[in-house]
């Protein structure tokens, strides 16, 4: 993890304590690697013949340590050494992709809340998802869910009904055995009972804590009585677990707060929407896909009128700083023209384009230390 410079950002720490770096680190501690032997700087985990992985959307780091109180368990087992990263942008799709498949945003290809399908003026939702787009075609990397499965391992996922066969599924979880699971007992149910495989990998997910805080916010009383929740289940799981399996506590990203004189409406802002084609990805962290010819126009406008409150940087100076880890071809032009990654509590909103995200008050996106940093907890 290195400092990302004046604006203060903290890099992706790909092929080294990223998101996408869990999955291989606990395949090697079952004994069963689906890559070459780690590096010393490769995150580590102690072996087990059984491991859950269980992730909290929205539980940054700095939050966890922040409002330690609230959460003993979880608080007293984090480890400053194991601290890990988001890849970016640091948002659900990307983050659920990069674990589920052990690669960073450039290479598996889901490089944002929304951004462009190739050769077309829309903008894919990979929440929401879209029927035209085949997930197998946007992201057809083997999971690392499916690569440990090949090992004799067994993978099961378990997860919200809803979420069985969307096209986020699909991208980022296949592979694995799907176990529906709507209410917390239900889930722990499901999870002690696939943990009970030898050798086994099973994943669990949690997306309260981060409706609560895009809906309350992060300084919400909502929202530390959520993360008092969260803290319960994690204890409650490690004692439903037998002793011999291992139970690592992960998040996706972070979130900040964004007060309404932090917010800026592009369409308040003429010179904003000066050569912008299409505006991608979110709030906290923009996608420009601009006009042909218009790239550095559009960067020297979107840097004044946003001087000292993001970072607005070219495909290219993006990709060169390494952001979204090695690009594949096909993957270039989902990335926006211009890249624009807000610092401290800046949101960039378009009101008539995405009305929901006005509604919101904690965000995420960017690559502060509060969105980038998260706890690896190994109970």
């Amino acid at each position: 993890m290195t400092d990302g410079g004046a604006a203060g950002f903290v890099e992706p720490a790909y092929a080294s304590h990223s998101l996408a770096d869990v999955v291989p680190a606990v395949a090697a501690a079952l004994g069963h690697p689906i890559q070459p032997p780690l590096e010393e700087a490769r995150l580590r985990l102690p072996d087990a013949a059984s491991y859950v992985v269980f992730l909290v959307d929205g539980l940054g780091a700095q939050l966890l340590r922040r409002h330690a109180h609230a959460a003993p368990f979880l608080s007293e087992l984090m480890d400053d050494s194991r601290l890990g990263t988001a890849g970016v942008p640091s948002t659900t799709a990307t983050s659920l992709t990069s674990l589920g498949t052990g690669l960073p945003p450039g290479s598996h290809g889901l490089v944002g809340f929304t951004s462009r399908v190739p050769g077309t003026d829309r903008l894919l939702n990979a929440l929401q998802w879209d029927k035209r787009v085949d997930p197998l075609e946007w992201q057809p990397h083997p999971t690392a869910f499916t690569r440990l499965a090949r090992e004799g391992v067994t993978v099961t996922s378990v997860n919200k009904r809803e979420f069985r066969d969307t096209g986020l599924t699909v991208a980022s979880q296949r592979g694995a055995d799907y176990v529906g699971a709507d209410r917390v007992g239900e889930r722990i149910a499901g999870v002690v009972a696939a943990a009970r495989q030898r050798p086994s990998l099973t994943y669990v997910y949690d997306g309260d804590l981060d409706w609560t805080g895009h809906r309350f916010g992060v300084a919400s009383s909502a929202w530390l009585q959520q993360l008092s929740m969260v803290d319960a289940e994690a204890e409650q799981l490690r004692d439903a677990l037998p002793p011999a399996t291992r139970l690592v506590v992960v998040a996706d990203h972070g979130m900040v707060d964004s007060p309404a004189e932090s917010r800026i409406d592009v369409d308040d802002h003429p010179e904003l929407t000066d050569g912008v084609a299409l505006l991608g990805g979110e709030a906290r962290f923009r996608h420009l896909y601009v006009a042909r010819g218009a790239v550095d126009d559009v960067v020297a406008a979107w840097r004044s009128t946003l001087a000292g409150r993001a970072e607005v940087l070219t495909r290219d100076e993006a990709i060169g700083r390494g952001w979204f880890g090695p690009v594949d071809p096909g993957v270039r032009p989902r990335l926006g023209d211009v890249v624009v990654a807000c610092t401290g509590d800046t949101a960039v909103l378009s009101t008539s384009v995405f009305p929901y995200e006005a509604t919101l008050v904690g965000l995420h996106g960017s690559l502060t230390p509060a969105e980038m940093l998260i706890p690896v907890v190994v109970a």
